[in-house]
């Protein structure tokens, strides 16, 4: 059966290209750190650092969402993921934070990675919408952040 639209794979954008090679980046640095304390400290200045970088709207949600997931999770750790912010348990990343700039997206997304204990039946959300970050919007990233850390 033939069609009429190319259904041919075009292959990744140049943001994707962009953040797999920031990952690949992440993964080496994270690498030759030294102590688990040294570690730690350094990812949490990258991704400050990041986060200082974005443009202004995805910057103030960014630091929003970092000062939220840092006081009601402690245990997860900060690190950049893809080149934006993330926080992992046990090495593995809970929950990211994504600018809209990042991939020339409508609004910025807080997403849940499979590690996150959202689980709600057979179907449930693991990426939200932000467009901008109030009391009642933390009140809810609270909420999901220490659901998904269990």
């Amino acid at each position: 059966m033939s069609s009429t639209k190319s259904s041919a794979y075009e292959g990744f954008t140049a943001e994707e290209r962009a953040a797999m090679k920031e990952h690949a980046q992440e993964r080496k640095a994270a690498a030759r750190r030294g102590s688990r304390a040294e570690r730690a400290a350094e990812a949490e200045r990258d991704v400050l650092a990041r986060i200082a970088e974005m443009q202004d709207s995805d910057r103030i949600m960014a630091e929003r969402v970092h000062a939220v997931v840092t006081a009601c999770a402690p245990a997860l750790a900060p690190r950049l993921w893809y080149g934006m912010p993330a926080y992992a348990l046990d090495g593995k990343v809970v929950c990211f934070f994504q600018s809209a700039a990042k991939f020339r997206a409508r609004y910025a997304t807080l997403g849940f990675s499979d590690h996150a204990h959202l689980d709600e039946g057979t179907m449930w959300a693991a990426g939200f919408a932000l467009t901008e970050v109030t009391a009642e919007v933390e009140e809810r990233i609270a909420a999901l952040v220490k659901r998904a850390v269990g």
